[in-house]
């Protein structure tokens, strides 16, 4: 079984996720692609609007969770990080 994802993991999980949709996604989609429930999502949605790394915005009818600068810059700083770590054999 593998390793439990930690509150970073899933962090970083959902910005890459918005990232790789072109900088936008639908809140059902980042829920799928995150891997987490309902419940968990909106937890953590709220964090990062809080942050300032990703804004809701309205088009049409449709809802879309938009990453910002903020949290464009808070990936470059995790894969800096996770290089980092492999670099000095930190990671598991």
């Amino acid at each position: 079984m593998g390793k439990k994802r930690g509150r970073l993991d899933i962090v970083e999980d959902m910005l890459l996720a918005i990232q790789k949709k072109g900088g936008e996604i639908k809140p059902t989609h980042l829920m799928y692609k995150s891997n987490l429930s309902y419940k968990q999502m909106n937890i953590y949605l709220e964090e990062l609007m809080e942050k300032d790394f990703v804004e809701k915005k309205k088009l049409d009818e449709r809802e879309l969770i938009v990453i910002k600068d903020r949290g464009y810059h808070f990936l470059s700083k995790i894969k800096e990080m996770r290089q980092f770590e492999e670099t000095f054999g930190l990671d598991d």
